[in-house]
């Protein structure tokens, strides 16, 4: 008898025990719970970008141009140089306008500007009608806030050549291979260190291979030179001698080494920028077709892999490319290899 009234108590206890866990477990929300996987898939969702035309309010156009430079300081996009002397063209992101500045004292053009405060350096530049452009003898100065341009200090004799690729390192500029006699020849494996502070000139390490038609990017403590051309090698063929091997030069060792991989589309007169960091080069111009290049391709450095991006909604070469807010903008260049027709046409690759 107590036995089965002991069971009897140990049945209850049990049952009651049962029935605290169940009060104890979450009560999952199934819309709640598809909430949040939609969060999680939304979150994860990869952003694309693809390039999209870019109007102004007022439909005005810059002065249309190659061979020149596009590039951003503040708020303002500015494109300058080209071939025969033309004045600046800026464009106000504010109001999505284009208005029209001075003048540069000289014809300027095959060159990569660099930006110091708000005046654009114009370095290693040619001047003069094809094919024997000459280089300059000075640096060239844009102040963008007074609209002025200056001649700047000289170049050293010896060392003057246009087409090369600059980029601006903690205040002093990097100026990398280029070509001496036009678009003849004399192409230059060379590498100087221009300091503005000062005007001196200091040589460096020269690069495995010359090229001239090329944009350099800096990026993480390194120079890197893709694409590019050595004009002139092929006398029958102007646009010849497209190079595929990708050059980088270390900073911090004054060495140079050639990537394992080389660039997928071969051309010159490339624009290129680091963004998304990665080294991305657009447009060009090549032997291989009568159109400018649209093609848009990402080198990697940490694995040293390309990668194909969307292509330009225009094919152009002879400008560049900027970021301003997340987003990259080209503008103007060329729609054909050679000179014709010079585009006013801006882009954007954007979300």
């Amino acid at each position: 008898m107590v036995k089965n009234i002991f069971l009897a108590l140990w049945l209850i206890v049990f049952i009651n025990c049962k029935d605290d866990s169940k009060e104890d477990m979450p009560i999952i929300d199934q819309e709640t719970e598809t909430e949040t996987e939609s969060e999680t898939e939304s979150e994860t969702e990869e952003v694309v970008f693809q390039w999209q035309t870019v109007t102004a309010a007022d439909e005005s156009q810059p002065v249309q141009r190659h061979e020149a430079a596009f590039v951003r300081v503040g708020q303002k996009f500015y494109l300058l140089g080209g071939r025969s002397i033309r004045p600046v063209s800026v464009y106000n992101t504010q109001t999505e306008s284009w208005s029209t500045g001075t003048e540069p004292p000289i014809e300027l053009h095959h060159f990569q500007p660099v930006v110091i405060d708000d005046k654009i350096y114009v370095i290693g530049a040619l001047t003069g009608g094809w094919p024997n452009e000459t280089p300059t003898t000075h640096i060239y100065i844009y102040d963008t806030v007074n609209d002025v341009w200056s001649q700047g200090d000289e170049i050293p004799e010896e060392r003057r050549r246009g087409s090369t690729g600059n980029v601006l390192v903690e205040g002093k500029v990097y100026v990398a291979c280029g070509i001496k006699n036009g678009h003849i020849g004399d192409h230059k494996k060379w590498l100087d260190l221009y300091d503005p502070a000062n005007g001196t000139w200091e040589v460096l390490a020269d690069a495995p291979r010359a090229r001239d038609h090329f944009q350099a990017v800096w990026a993480d403590g390194k120079i890197v030179a893709p694409a590019g051309r050595n004009t002139g090698i092929v006398p029958e063929d102007p646009f010849g001698g497209t190079i595929a091997e990708v050059d980088v030069y270390d900073i911090s060792t004054n060495t140079w080494e050639t990537l394992p991989n080389n660039i997928p589309t071969q051309r010159a007169g490339n624009a290129a920028i680091y963004f998304d960091n990665t080294i991305l080069v657009a447009g060009g111009e090549s032997p291989s077709q009568v159109i400018a290049h649209a093609e848009v391709e990402a080198l990697d450095l940490s694995t040293n892999e390309w990668t194909i991006l969307p292509s330009l909604l225009e094919g152009r070469h002879g400008t560049g490319l900027l970021e301003f807010g997340g987003e990259l903008y080209i503008a103007s260049g060329c729609g054909n290899r050679g000179g014709t027709p010079e585009l006013f046409t801006m882009e954007k690759f954007a979300e």
